[in-house]
């Protein structure tokens, strides 16, 4: 099934100083419903994360962007967000499914075996593709071209404007990006050129 959104924004609120302005921008120069956000601030409270989300999440409605949630079902619930992403810690995508029913379900992966666990999520990010910061090694267009047979990927890690369009002719369905939304000083920029790199 089409995911719909070509690309998909992870926040990093340590990034930027005004997150919800940085999301606003992004989005502002990309048609709507071209780009996903989710809301990765794992540091945060759950008090703290549902205000972010709840403020965040009503750009994104406002702009027509899918709103995801990283990791906390309860606050993506409270929020009223488009869905949640899960990592490896988190409820398994079936019990996540039965909570949000419709909603969107993403799950973290960087293995084949990890993706075999994820049945029932909607999309997974498999990282990292490029080299990336922190990351670890890159696997590489091979292992995420034997990824996208499987369910709809999300390419990430050390995804840019000059490479994201391998990652695509590589068979993931979106690619998506940190630092390279907002570590150019310019989100509404940064972004259009990303989405431009995919055309």
């Amino acid at each position: 099934m089409p995911l719909g959104f070509r690309l998909y924004l992870i926040t990093d609120r340590r990034m930027v100083p005004d997150l919800p302005a940085a999301v606003d921008r992004a989005l502002s120069g990309i048609p709507p419903g071209a780009a996903a956000v989710q809301l990765r601030e794992k540091d945060l409270s759950a008090s703290a994360l549902l205000e972010l989300a709840r403020s965040v999440g009503a750009i994104c409605r406002r702009r027509g962007a899918p709103f995801l949630v990283n990791d906390r079902l309860d606050v993506a619930l409270a929020a009223g967000a488009d869905g949640v992403h899960l990592t490896g810690s988190s409820v398994v995508p079936k019990d996540a499914r039965a909570l949000l029913g419709s909603r969107l379900v993403g799950a973290s992966c960087h293995s084949l075996e990890e993706l075999e666990a994820s049945a029932g999520a909607d999309f997974a990010t498999y990282s990292p593709i490029f080299a990336s910061p922190g990351k670890g090694p890159a696997i590489g267009l091979e292992a995420l071209r034997d990824a996208a047979v499987r369910m709809p990927i999300v390419a990430l890690g050390g995804i840019d404007s000059a490479n994201a369009r391998d990652a695509i002719h590589a068979g993931a369905s979106a690619v998506a990006a940190i630092r390279s939304w907002l570590a150019d000083g310019d989100p509404a920029e940064a972004t259009a050129r990303l989405y431009a790199s995919l055309a």
